[in-house]
């Protein structure tokens, strides 16, 4: 696991090494490498947004087989999985943008956690120490302010694509639901222990996201409006 972690957490390092000698500056470094990671996810991420939309328009089918085989599990899913054939439908899909920024986080955090392992330039070793607006060091956690901007920003993304993909009175919704809260918490929690130049990365990256949900959901109801 260390290996394949380090094998993401190098080429980081490089590429943070290669921004921060032009830009001279480490926090700023940091968010102009989460908007290059933003803009190079966002094909997927707007993917994400139309499996969304398809998902509530396939909901309906969904709640009429859960009631129809609520006493025999076994056809539920047979008939589950036809029915995702025939939408050509995959549930799985909507986590791929989350499973591909996830090596990218882990990688992060080892880079930032032990950065005298993967980063080779001393200038940039002294980088990672530099204070931040009300954070003395990047390195370090910061204890509240920042966990709670990125607890915030994460329930805000949370809730768009919630509204987004569930729709009725279902189990899904009930479970969505709870991680609408959860998930913002745990976030909140985690950044209290993380470096606070991941937290920044988490921040601005759930920044980025709901602004990016925004504009697809205005180029959604504009095109929803053509075609009516």
């Amino acid at each position: 696991m260390n290996t394949i972690i380090g094998l993401v957490a190098e080429p980081l390092g490089v590429l943070l090494n290669y921004l921060y000698n032009f830009i001279d500056n480490y926090a700023i470094t940091l968010i102009v490498f989460t908007v290059i990671v933003k803009l190079c996810l966002f094909p997927l991420y707007a993917d994400q947004i139309k499996h969304s939309a398809r998902m509530a328009d396939v909901q309906p089918k969904i709640q009429a087989l859960q009631k129809k085989y609520a006493n025999d599990k076994e056809m539920l899913n047979i008939k589950m999985m036809e029915l995702y054939k025939e939408e050509k439908f995959n549930p799985m899909r909507g986590c791929l943008p989350m499973l591909i920024q996830m090596p990218i986080i882990f990688g992060l955090f080892a880079l930032l956690r032990n950065p005298t392992v993967y980063i080779k330039s001393e200038a940039m070793l002294m980088a990672v120490h530099e204070a931040f607006v009300w954070i003395p060091d990047l390195s370090q956690p910061d204890p509240w302010i920042l966990p709670i901007l990125a607890g915030i920003a994460t329930f805000i993304s949370f809730s768009q694509t919630q509204q987004q993909s569930v729709g009725g009175d279902n189990s899904m919704a009930g479970m969505m639901k709870m991680m609408r809260y959860f998930f913002p918490i745990m976030i909140v929690w985690m950044g209290r222990s993380f470096p606070a130049g991941l937290t920044i990365y988490w921040f601005i990256g759930s920044v980025i996201q709901i602004i990016q949900t925004m504009g697809l959901n205005r180029w959604k109801k504009k095109l929803t409006a053509k075609s009516e």
